[in-house]
């Protein structure tokens, strides 16, 4: 966990709910009211958050106290209690919004990605996810995927150079973009993986003719094309497979024999899991 960029995202999305304070809060509950909450499942899926929503409650107010029987990653269904937060209670429900929202996202996604690493199971490939994230959130739902098993592509644009079909189009074809790309990490010293995407066999070769990459990815592919691309590759670089990827097709693409397949939709449609925090009597 980068405890600094939490931090900053806890603090940033607190701003944005509680302004000058949850007056219905202060209006309604004597200060210094103690009470205690449950976070209750009413879904079935993979649970995520916890460790966040530790740090959430953490900087609402050190004093809060969290029960947690239940840790991200579990398998969970309705009226599971993933834990009990104990403490004054202006606090709890300060913090309430933010940790739901947060947690109920992150084991939406943990859930998907988990469902479509069972169907992997038995074959060499793994699921990554992508950038199409909520802008803000990235880090959260990457995360997310981790937990639910699966594989974290790139983080941004930084961490990785992808050469995608109109870095190809602006350089003036396949080889001059690897050429610069290579130029560009002589001249910076960065030590970045280069991976290229190729739209047909023809540009798989050309790539293969140039070489110095790292891995390649096969966009929209159909599986006669994926199959012999793979046969083409013959394990010289990393495969990746991305297109039209769905639940009910993925298994198809993983036995063309790619190393990975991605699927922006882990990030960018997923269902929520519904989760809610409920009062305890005391």
């Amino acid at each position: 966990m980068d405890k600094q960029l939490i931090h900053q995202f806890i603090v940033n999305a607190l701003s944005e709910d509680v302004g000058d304070g949850d007056h219905t809060s202060l209006a309604t509950i004597e200060a210094g009211t103690q009470g205690k909450a449950k976070l209750l499942v009413k879904d079935t899926g993979i649970l995520a958050g916890v460790e966040l929503a530790k740090e959430i409650f953490e900087v609402v107010d050190p004093n809060l106290q969290l029960e947690v029987f239940l840790n991200d990653g579990a398998e969970v269904k309705p009226k599971d209690i993933a834990f009990i937060v104990s403490g004054d209670a202006q606090n709890i429900l300060k913090a309430e919004r933010l940790v739901l929202n947060c947690m109920q996202r992150m084991s939406g996604i943990a859930t998907k990605t988990n469902e479509i690493v069972d169907l992997l199971q038995g074959t060499n490939t793994k699921v990554l996810d992508t950038r199409k994230t909520t802008p803000g959130l990235r880090y959260l739902e990457k995360w997310a995927v981790r937990i639910g098993g699966g594989v974290n592509h790139r983080i941004g644009l930084y961490d990785m150079i992808l050469i995608k079909d109109n870095h190809v189009d602006y350089s003036g074809g396949i080889r001059p973009a690897i050429e610069n790309a290579n130029h560009y990490l002589e001249q910076t010293g960065k030590k970045l993986a280069i991976e290229i995407e190729v739209r047909n066999l023809d540009e798989l070769e050309q790539v293969l003719q140039t070489g110095k990459v790292n891995r390649i990815l096969l966009d929209n592919f159909d599986f006669d094309s994926l199959r012999q691309a793979v046969s083409m590759i013959e394990g010289r670089y990393i495969t990746e497979a991305s297109g039209g990827i769905t639940i009910d097709n993925i298994r198809d693409y993983a036995d063309c024999g790619v190393d990975y397949v991605s699927v922006g939709a882990l990030t960018h449609s997923v269902k929520s899991l519904d989760l809610s925090l409920k009062a305890v009597k005391l």
